[in-house]
């Protein structure tokens, strides 16, 4: 069978990966095309058009771009007509794959999506489009659930993918053995270029401060190596590591998080983190007055209370950044105990199911049965 995936950003890349491998497990004759990234491609799917982009975010950035978005989409759409799949296989990334989920809808495309759009966060009437548009929702996160329930949608926790992606990881042990013994902070500012500058632009005061560590932090070479131009400034005690986030959080006593699917990665890898977001001012505005949960890490989320400190917008300063740090590798308040019994807590209620196993099972049975 045919199937048209769609991933707009680094993680859902990652999850794509995943998926096209099991696909073509449960579905050996599997012909795989769609929009994504490395990771989907060294997986076997054909990518017509790379991630990077699509990486627009905020309400406001996506306001400006708004004429970019709409040449995207007409484009994605021809894409899906041209290539005709069973299915389109839609992954996280919703303000542009909802509206081409209306579309294949429209055409009598079966629709599935992995990953389900974090409707519960705001806008939560949102559920009844998904439930509208999606043939099969398959959620990552336990609550979510409990959450389509009360919109009369009947969806799939297929457990979190993430499990399966440490626990498949290759580690470089060399990487590691270099490191052992030193004092490390993991560093993980994201993979959008507006996360990257705000996170470096704090790195600038806060490196300094803490001569004793050695910051590793996490580049992404989808970026330009100029998006990480000012850290080579900020002392000796910094350094650049591509394509080994699951070892830096391994060795880290301590690290600083932008917020996002890393959190609940640094979470399952047990290393201690203060999480730090910001934004633009008119988007931070506007997210204000629409979210609808408490917290914006997945790790207190999943937990249901604060594990994990949470720094968003101005508190997302260097001093603050520094005192959470100071708490975590001291432990004289019982703060770096109390976090990693959170993730124990954490880990136990995400389970052990291999997410894109199952939910690669789940789409080949329900198309099976279409057929």
């Amino acid at each position: 069978m045919k199937y048209f995936l769609i991933a707009g950003e680094r993680s859902g890349d990652l999850h794509g990966s995943f998926l096209i491998n099991y696909l073509k497990k449960a579905d050996p004759e599997a012909e795989i095309v769609g929009w994504g990234g490395d990771y989907m491609e060294k997986a076997g799917g054909i990518v017509l058009k790379h991630y990077r982009e699509l990486a627009i975010m905020g309400f406001w950035e996506v306001i400006k771009n708004l004429r970019t978005l709409a040449r995207l989409q007409k484009e994605c759409k021809n894409s899906i007509l041209e290539f005709n799949p069973d299915a389109v296989v839609f992954i996280d990334y919703p303000g542009f794959n909802l509206r081409i989920a209306a579309f294949t809808r429209a055409k009598g495309f079966t629709n599935f999506y992995y990953i389900s759009p974090k409707v519960w966060a705001w806008n939560q009437k949102r559920a009844y489009k998904l439930k509208r548009l999606i043939d099969r929702l398959f959620c990552i996160l336990p609550f979510e659930v409990e959450f389509f329930k009360r919109y009369e949608f009947d969806v799939s926790y297929v457990g979190n993918p993430l499990k399966e992606a440490i626990r498949s990881y290759d580690f470089d042990e060399q990487f590691l053995g270099a490191w052992a013994g030193k004092k490390v902070i993991a560093v993980l500012p994201g993979s959008r270029a507006q996360e990257v500058a705000n996170v470096v632009e704090m790195l600038k005061q806060t490196v300094p401060a803490k001569p004793e560590f050695h910051f590793l932090v996490a580049a992404v070479d989808n970026l330009p190596d100029s998006a990480y131009e000012a850290l080579k400034h900020s002392g000796g005690n910094v350094e650049l590591v591509y394509n080994k986030t699951y070892e830096i959080l391994k060795l880290a006593e301590a690290a600083i998080v932008t917020s996002g699917t890393a959190t609940l990665e640094a979470a399952l890898l047990k290393a201690p983190q203060v999480v730090i977001y910001r934004t633009s001012g008119i988007s931070y505005a506007l997210a204000k007055r629409l979210i609808k949960v408490p917290f914006i890490s997945l790790v207190n989320l999943i937990a249901n209370k604060e594990v994990v400190r949470e720094l968003i917008q101005d508190e997302m300063s260097p001093d603050n950044v520094l005192k959470e740090l100071n708490s975590i590798v001291s432990d004289s308040s019982g703060c770096r105990k109390a976090m990693l019994q959170g993730y124990d807590l954490v880990d136990s209620i995400i389970g052990d199911q291999n997410a894109p196993e199952q939910a690669a099972r789940e789409m080949v049975s329900f198309l099976k049965k279409k057929a």
